[in-house]
């Protein structure tokens, strides 16, 4: 079930800059990487990539990059960061990515953890956070590379070191620094996003990141060359894996869409095969796809809805391992080519083999809806420490709301508290240290302790409950997984986000966000006229009695010492500019009951 091509040598012992040079020789002529120009798309083929990342590895060899030492980046998914990326790889030197909306604290400790002498940044909007650590003698940052000429100032500009490689490049010198490397030397690292503290550096070899790569394709059957839109953040392991990593893997297509907030346009224009989102990127489209087919009329709303049915009552047949019947089947088919194929053609999800989510427990009604439209999201598990995906579905082997089997070669099992440890050839060496050395985070049987909680069940799926050090303990000794409440809570379309708070209290209380994209189409339907804004329905009487029936039907699908008691609806979403979610759009517990603390307090005062 491979999409894999010729591997240059065994799977343990191979670099990322041999599968380059594979693609070059190979499959030179195919498309490898894509970025918009205007209105249209420029495309470099694999030879051409090739190409381009050895003159810029000469061009950062000139710099004085060096064998073993980190470059931080702080650019969007653009061409650049993608090529710099891999020239760093081919000199040996380790590329780290820093997340686009770090703080200027976060930055420089990442700085003086790294021990970064060098960073290439996008342009105007990093240089504030970088250029005084330039003059802070605590800080070992010498230079700054500048992709945008225009806001360079006195920098260096990626495009002078382009030039600098295109001058100096030497063929023999280029071929020499890559096949110094071997399988063991680090990959990259990823630093964690840090929902609690300060970011920690995590260290991924070549072999965790190719084994791991080729154990994912193991179980996913794909078209040759399979094409991927890259618009998560290069600073999370989802998309190193996925946009770099798998694609050179694969000899696979790249598109990358800079503006995160264009995938939606992008995926209607390219039709993919395959898409991933993490939960949150899933719920917006789902509140997107919601608010539309509310506007149809009610003739073609009931068709839609019988078309759903049939669509999960096929998904259902499979999720259980059984062949649907020659009535299903055909029903399915029919809803398949008459209603559902159609819709999704609007979205550019019409050929979509492999849907995928991970980073966040995924909500069960988001999931539901996309199977009403005959497509399941498989939903996967990792940590940056496991190179990515531990476990995954499978089309073949998959159940709704589990996070699937581990990959081949991984081993999972719960300690004593439901901590479930993982071991294998993709868990990472240990966290960096400062000085450069690394700490081991595995026991002395290999075993490393993921800091989430969960279940095996009979089957081997792998059902997560939460992390170990976000679960509400209760005045009472209860134990509360909020993203389950949180998740329950979110199933109506007028709530968009959720936190959940109880520690140490009697009883719990959340934060709802209102939708701020289906709060309106929701209040049209009911007759609410004036086109109020998402701060104006907060107080609208008929808002609130919805929301708490919306709470109450929570509740009582949830036990007794799970349910909310009491509530504040808020209009303000949450994000990574604001700083309660993480580039990965996880949720910032802290920073928002930080942030919310009178108003977590005041739910609580009778």
């Amino acid at each position: 079930m491979t999409t894999i091509p010729r591997l240059p040598g065994e799977p343990a012992d191979i670099t990322l800059p041999a599968l380059l040079l594979r693609n070059a020789e190979d499959h030179g002529e195919l498309p490898a990487l894509s970025w918009r120009t205007g209105e249209d798309w420029a495309t470099l083929t694999w030879r051409q990539a090739r190409r381009r990342v050895a003159v810029l590895a000469a061009g950062y060899a000139a710099l004085g990059v060096g064998r073993g030492e980190h470059v931080l980046m702080m650019m969007g998914n653009r061409p650049e960061h993608w090529l710099s990326d891999l020239a760093l790889t081919h000199l040996g030197a380790v590329p780290v990515t820093v997340y686009g909306t770090a703080a200027p604290e976060q930055v420089a400790h990442i700085v003086r953890h790294s021990r970064a002498r060098f960073a290439i940044v996008e342009g105007a909007a990093e240089l504030p956070r970088w250029e005084p650590l330039l003059a802070d003698a605590s800080t070992p940052l010498e230079r700054l590379v500048v992709v945008e000429a225009a806001e360079a100032g006195e920098h260096r500009t990626y495009g002078s070191l382009h030039a600098t490689g295109s001058r100096l490049f030497s063929p023999d010198a280029f071929e020499k620094a890559w096949r110094e490397s071997r399988p063991t030397d680090a990959l990259t690292v990823v630093y964690t996003s840090g929902t609690t503290g300060d970011p920690k550096g995590v260290r991924l070899t070549h072999r965790n990141v190719l084994l791991g790569g080729i154990a994912l394709d193991g179980v996913v059957d794909f078209p040759e060359h399979v094409g991927h839109i890259c618009y998560l953040p290069f600073a999370h392991i989802a998309e190193r894996l996925l946009g770099i990593y798998l694609p050179v893997l694969r000899a696979a297509h790249v598109h990358l869409c800079a503006d995160p907030t264009q995938v939606a346009a992008t995926a209607r224009e390219l039709r993919p095969f395959q898409f991933f989102g993490v939960p949150r990127v899933w719920e917006k489209l789902t509140a997107s796809v919601k608010a539309a087919l509310a506007g149809l009329p009610e003739e073609r709303g009931h068709a839609i809805e019988a078309a759903n049915e049939t669509a999960r009552a096929h998904v259902a047949c499979r999720e259980r391992g059984e062949e649907p019947s020659a009535e299903l089947r055909a029903a399915y088919e029919r809803a398949k080519e008459q209603v559902l194929d159609p819709l999704l053609a609007l979205a550019g999800f019409d050929r979509l083999v492999w849907t995928a989510s991970a980073s966040a427990p995924m909500p069960p009604d988001v999931t539901r809806f996309w199977a009403g439209f005959g497509l399941v999201i498989m939903d996967a598990w990792g940590l940056t420490e496991t190179s990515g995906v531990i476990t995954t579905n499978t089309p073949d082997a998959f159940r709704l709301g589990s996070v699937g089997r581990p990959l081949a070669g991984l081993e999972i099992r719960t300690a004593d508290d439901g901590e479930i440890m993982v071991r294998g050839a993709t868990v990472f060496d240990g966290y960096l240290r400062a000085d450069g050395g690394v700490d081991s985070a595995c026991d002395a049987q290999g075993w490393f302790a993921t800091g989430d909680i969960g279940r095996i069940d009979e089957d081997g799926f792998l059902w997560l409950t939460d992390r170990k050090k976000e679960m509400i303990v209760t005045s009472t000794g209860k134990n509360v997984s909020p993203a389950l409440v949180e998740n329950a809570l979110k199933e109506h379309p007028l709530i968009g986000q959720a936190l959940v708070h109880g520690d140490g209290r009697s009883y719990l209380v959340a934060l709802l966000v209102l939708d701020a994209e289906l709060a309106p189409a929701w209040a049209a339907a009911h007759g609410i006229e004036g086109g109020l804004a998402a701060a104006e329905l907060v107080s609208h009487p008929a808002v609130r009695e919805e929301v708490d029936r919306a709470v109450r039907a929570a509740n009582a699908r949830l036990n007794r010492t799970e349910q909310i008691k009491r509530y504040r609806l808020l209009a303000e979403e949450w994000g990574p500019g604001t700083g309660e979610l993480t580039p990965s759009l996880k949720l910032r517990r802290r920073v928002v009951r930080e942030r919310y603390q009178q108003v977590i307090d005041a739910l609580y005062t009778p």
